[in-house]
Order: structure tokens, then C-alpha cells, then sequence
């Protein structure tokens, strides 16, 4: 069974360097234990790393326990929905790349808001 996106065609990577997923297999692929689910591929901003921070996750410090090096504005990385939604609330939600951002997003945030932030728009 293939993994597919928001779009509804099959997952495309998100990013290998930084490796990103809940998996570090590049994409933002889930399942049940990925309790943040981890589904929505970004390129962050600083505005959105420094926003995070001020909500209690620090993405930009590197935990080499997660194997984690830390971001910097336009990685492109899997975020949790949740953190996403917050920061499209905020006015701060980062640009969104559609054909990497699982499907299982959309239990989280509608396509609508997600097209609204993407990189490239949908012709």
C-alpha cells in the first residue's frame, strides 16, 4: 500500500538533509505511536522556529540523543499538525510543501489552509 499526500498522489520526500520524519526516513510519514503526528512538510522560517521556541519546543538547538542537528530557516522539515495549526493561528505557520505533507493531515487542518501556505501554489 502506498503512502499518499494531502493532494492525494504518493508521498514524496520531505527532506534528507536535515533527515526529517518520525521515522528520519525523509518523509513525513505516521502511525499510532507517533503521537505528535509528525505529517506536515515545511520550509521554516525563523519567524516560525523563534515562535516555537516561545511555545516550549526549541527546534533550532541540536539534541544529538535524537539525532536531531537543530534547524535553521529553510530547512524543510515534518512537523507536528497541532504545532503547525498554532502557528497558522499565530500568523506565523510556515510555507508548506503539499506533495510531502501526509494525508493525515487533513485530520488535523484543511486542505484549504494548507494551500494557503503552500510554496508553490496548485495551478
Amino acid at each position: 500500500m502506498r503512502t499518499l499526500n494531502v493532494l492525494g498522489s504518493a508521498l514524496v520526500p520531505c527532506s534528507y538533509d536535515p533527515l526529517t520524519g518520525y521515522f528520519r526516513d525523509g518523509c513525513c510519514k505516521t502511525d499510532t505511536h507517533d503521537t505528535g503526528s509528525h505529517v506536515i512538510c515545511a520550509k521554516v522560517t525563523q519567524e516560525f522556529l523563534d515562535f516555537s521556541a516561545t511555545v516550549g519546543n526549541d527546534l533550532s538547538t541540536p539534541r544529538p540523543e535524537y539525532r536531531f542537528s537543530g534547524l535553521s530557516a529553510g530547512d524543510r522539515w515534518c512537523l507536528c499538525a497541532r504545532r503547525w495549526q498554532q502557528a497558522c493561528q499565530a500568523g506565523v505557520a510556515p510555507p508548506v510543501i503539499l506533495e510531502s505533507t501526509h494525508a493525515r493531515a487533513l485530520d488535523f487542518v484543511t486542505l484549504e489552509a494548507l494551500q494557503a501556505c503552500a510554496l508553490t501554489k496548485p495551478v
